[in-house]
């Protein structure tokens, strides 16, 4: 779910963009009409991005949640009081305003009218749409049911997921530089035109304003943007392999 601030800022994107490439491919006003569907697109972009960094956030939270709960399994606690009990770490670290935090108490409401834990861990991990949480939610209830000793089960299953998430960390750090350098090749178009129009002013006059040049210039947009989501979509390609 977005907060005002996000919204807000995801917005002035969308329409800061839109109002760039009115200015650089069409120098008219009325093109923001046209436009506002890239913008549109853009926004859902962003949104993508949220979810994806909300959903990491999310399962660094958890690792250090489940790893309470271990150490909770191990001093004594039965299960369900540890889950709840590991509220108190992640308000520690975290915050009330964390989504493990908030999930922890879901989980404890869920517990006082008699919910299963199991159950709620799985409506937990459904929800959220993360497989690390999805992977623990299954090994538990099959853990549950079996027998086996819970403490050691979330403490190897704590130490995996932490393995996963440091490697995915690991993975961006390598790739940091790489998407620095897709940013600047996405801005240089722009640069190069800002320079050239202001050393030459009326350089790019004869594309501006009649059929010839909104043709050139919706052609050169078009293959700016095709190579805007396919570098994107090699990035992420390549991401996914490493992971």
């Amino acid at each position: 779910m977005w907060t005002t601030k996000e919204l807000l800022v995801s917005i002035a994107k969308s329409v800061v963009l839109v109002s760039v490439l009115s200015f650089f491919f069409y120098r008219s006003v009325w093109a923001i009409l046209p436009l506002s569907a890239i913008g549109m697109l853009f926004f859902q972009l962003e949104k993508r991005k949220r979810i994806t960094r909300v959903k990491d956030e999310l399962n660094q939270e958890f690792k250090e949640c489940i790893l309470s709960v271990s150490a909770s399994l191990k001093a004594g606690y039965a299960v369900e009081n540890a889950f709840v009990d590991s509220r108190k770490d992640m308000e520690l670290l975290y915050g009330e305003e964390s989504l493990i935090y908030k999930e922890l108490e879901h989980i404890r409401r869920g517990l006082v009218i008699n919910i299963p834990l199991e159950e709620l861990l799985k409506d937990f991990a459904e929800r959220s749409g993360s497989d690390d949480i999805y992977q623990f939610a299954e090994v538990f209830s099959i853990a549950k049911k079996s027998g086996g000793r819970l403490p050691d089960i979330i403490q190897t299953t704590a130490v995996l997921i932490g393995r996963r998430i440091d490697a995915r960390d690991e993975i961006k750090m390598l790739l940091s530089g790489r998407q620095m350098e897709q940013m600047i090749m996405k801005g240089m178009p722009f640069a190069i035109l800002l320079y050239v129009g202001s050393t030459y002013p009326g350089y790019f006059d004869s594309l501006y304003h009649n059929f010839q040049g909104i043709v050139v210039m919706t052609v050169c947009l078009l293959i700016y943007l095709g190579a805007y989501v396919l570098g994107d979509a090699i990035l992420q390609q390549i991401i996914n392999k490493m992971e």
